[in-house]
């Protein structure tokens, strides 16, 4: 698959945006995926922060993730001193312990304010709407919603920044971009999605094929190139066009949405004894 790359004008923007909100608040919110823990950090990030605010991860959408991955990721932040916090803001679980855990970031009492960060699409507006109680930030599952600064108030305590979700210039490595892609972190319409697909369909063949089995009703030949399971799972859906040819551009589609809903299943792409 060719490489990912997408890094639109208005990122570099979005970054010195950043860097000049550091001097208003108290502590940072990096919000990543729950499924890709490493591939959804950005890691121009330390260099913008770079200590000087306290940093909480938010593994969000950890209803959607491997619980039995998740485990290993958080003995893995425990042990090398991450402060995180698991959530899942669709639902709210997990949510309302945030307060707690910026309170314990700081030094003094009073009231805070806390920047949230992190790449497109991986659910900081649904986030901030749960923990304000309120629809006060656009949401949507499309990257790149979020353009400007806006400032949410929690309660007479806590008020926190929404910035847009930016991207890194290049992705060193290759499968850092199809996992950002694989949920939607990437604009779909710079992407070949058939070939992404079939990319997604090979990588959970290796680790979920019951998941592939139950839900498109296929054996995931472990001989079968990504090209051949999208072919099978297009014929299983009854995707043909006239003359009998198979509709792989509908089913790349269906595919990719039904991964992101997280209707294949509770899946994990990475875990921290290989995370990218």
């Amino acid at each position: 698959m060719a490489e990912v790359q997408w890094f639109p004008g208005h990122m570099k923007k979005a970054e010195r945006m950043m860097q000049d909100s550091l001097k208003l608040v108290d502590v940072v919110c990096e919000v990543a995926d729950a499924r890709i823990p490493a591939s959804s950090r950005n890691p121009d990030l330390d260099g913008i922060i770079a200590g000087r605010k306290p940093r909480l991860l938010i593994l969000n959408r950890a209803d959607q993730a491997d619980p039995n991955v998740t485990a290993l990721w958080r003995a893995y932040y425990k042990e090398n001193g991450v402060p995180f916090l698991e959530c899942d803001a669709l639902s709210g679980r997990g949510v309302k312990q945030l307060p707690a855990a910026l309170r314990a970031l700081r030094e003094k009492n009073g009231p805070m304010r806390a920047m949230v960060v992190g790449v497109p699409n991986v659910g900081k507006s649904t986030f901030i709407n749960r923990v304000s109680g309120r629809k006060t930030a656009a949401v949507s599952d499309r990257p790149g919603v979020t353009r400007g600064k806006q400032w949410i108030a929690v309660d007479e305590k806590l008020e926190l920044l929404d910035t847009p979700g930016i991207l890194w210039p290049r992705f060193d490595d290759p499968a850092v971009g199809e996992r950002l892609a694989f949920t939607g972190a990437v604009k779909d319409e710079v992407l070949d999605t058939e070939e992404l697909a079939a990319k997604l369909l090979v990588t959970l063949r290796e680790s979920y094929p019951k998941a592939l089995a139950e839900r498109y009703k296929i054996e995931p030949d472990p001989a079968a190139q990504g090209w051949e399971l999208l072919e099978a799972c297009a014929r299983k859906r009854g995707f043909l066009m006239a003359g009998g040819a198979v509709n792989t551009e509908r089913m790349a589609a269906v595919l990719l949405d039904e991964f992101r809903g997280g209707k294949l299943g509770r899946i994990s792409l990475e875990r921290p004894d290989r995370p990218v």
